[in-house]
Order: C-alpha cells, then structure tokens, then sequence
C-alpha cells in the first residue's frame, strides 16, 4: 500500500461530517446497520477471504506446519500477509524473537489503517468493545469501510463494520481448515494464485474510494513497485510506499492549494 500519508490525510478529515450531501445507505437503528454488514460482507469480500485463506492452508501443510498451528494463525493473526511470512519462517527453523518481530513489521500497515478508520466513528459511539471489534480488522473489511462509510450515517458505521468484520474473519479459520485437508490436490500456482485474491480484491475495492489521493497512490505504486525491486528486492516494498506515498501527498496538497477537487 502505497499511500501512506495521503490515506491518513484522508482518514483525518471526515468525509461524512464535512459534506452537504444527504447520506445514501439509510439504516433506522444500529442493528439495521450491523445485519447490512452482514448481507454485505457475504459476498465478494467473504468469498475473496475465504479463497486466500483457502491458499494459505494448503501452503502451510506443504511447508510442514501442523493442521492446528496453522487454523489458529487464521483465528487469532488474521492477517495474511504476517501469516505467510510467520509459516515460512517456522518451516526455516526461525527463532521465536525473530518469527515474532517479522510477523509484528508485517502488521506495520494496520496503524495507518486504524488511524483512517476510528475517526469517522464518532466518539460517542466508542467504548472499550472496539478494542474486542478492531481484531476483525483487514484489507477487505477496511477497503469497504473507507469505500461505504461516507455513505451513511456516521453514528451507524460502527454496527455495519462490526457486522461486516465479523464475517470476514468468521470465514478465516474454516477456509483454513479446508485448504490445509485439500494440500496435495490443488496445483501450487493455482495456491498461490488464491493467497493473492484478497490483495487484488483490496486494490479494485480501494480504487473506488472517491479521494483522487487513492488513485495516485495506487498508479505510483504500480509504476515505482517494478522499478524498485530492480534496485533492492529485500526493500522494494517499503521503498516503494515511502516515496509513492509521500509524492501522492505532496500532490493532493498542491491540488488543495489550488482549490481543484
């Protein structure tokens, strides 16, 4: 994710508080909104999850973890990236310290990403269950919050993304499961192909996001990732989102000077 700075631009200022615009997602009470999150995340987004998590159980039996090991990396890391890197890492002989400090640099982007989140809920309807409900926390539930958030009532976006995280990380663990007892039957692309589902799906959702910010940094990313790796696979990555996102910013603050949308 390369828009680090101009994400949390984003995040900080309200788009739902600020706009004149009336809200477009309707909900007559929280429970309304927590069952939309629901009907919402049973589609595509569980689907996408489910797949990824699909590939990383057939991954983790083909590099020996056990069958409980990796299930409850789904249920209790839920986060794909950090989990990928964890199996690899257990299968080298890695030490605890060093298996727990790559799977911790891994789960870096969830700051920027709660930064973006917590402040279009607004403060009444934060209490101590949110740090219970942020555990449901991923790309695609993230993506969509961002994407529908602005859309709706502000005192209603917790109830929907409590609904819409809890099936996203209900479906983490039984996909898990299943793609760990299917290993062997299912081609190692076609498992590879399956972890990388959910990042694609991130990258069309994220793509919606009105905020021109979100487009320039998804195109620096595209453009500077390639360029990057030729210079330093080991840094690529972080390379990448450090100058693509501070360019996107810098960019979105020009146009804001200017006054253009």
């Amino acid at each position: 994710m390369s828009s680090l700075r101009a994400i949390i631009q984003f995040g900080i200022r309200d788009p739902a508080r600020m706009s004149t615009q009336p809200p477009s997602l309707i909900f007559e009470s929280e429970a309304q909104a927590f069952k939309s999150g629901l009907r919402d995340a049973l589609g595509a987004p569980a689907a996408v999850l489910f797949a990824g998590m699909l590939g990383f159980g057939a991954l983790g039996q083909s590099i020996g973890l056990s069958f409980w090991v990796t299930t409850a990396s789904s249920l209790l890391m839920y986060a794909l990236p950090g989990q990928v890197v964890f199996a690899e890492m257990v299968a080298t002989g890695a030490t605890a310290f060093v298996i727990g400090l790559a799977a911790a640099l891994t789960a870096a982007r969830f700051l920027p990403m709660t930064l973006t989140v917590l402040p279009q809920i607004p403060a009444e309807c934060r209490d101590a269950k949110l740090y219970l409900w942020v555990h449901t926390l991923s790309m695609t539930s993230w993506a969509i919050a961002m994407r529908d958030f602005p859309k709706m009532d502000p005192l209603h976006r917790r109830a929907y993304f409590c609904g819409l995280g809890l099936v996203c990380w209900g479906v983490s663990a039984p996909a898990t499961a299943i793609g760990y007892q299917l290993a062997g039957t299912v081609p190692l692309p076609i498992t590879l192909a399956l972890v990388f589902l959910n990042p694609l799906f991130f990258l069309l959702t994220f793509a919606e996001v009105r905020p021109p910010a979100n487009r320039i940094a998804i195109f620096l990313g595209a453009f500077l990732g390639p360029l990057t790796y030729l210079v330093s696979r080991d840094y690529s990555l972080l390379a990448t989102g450090l100058i693509g996102g501070t360019i996107a910013y810098l960019i979105i603050r020009i146009l804001d000077a200017r006054g253009k949308p």
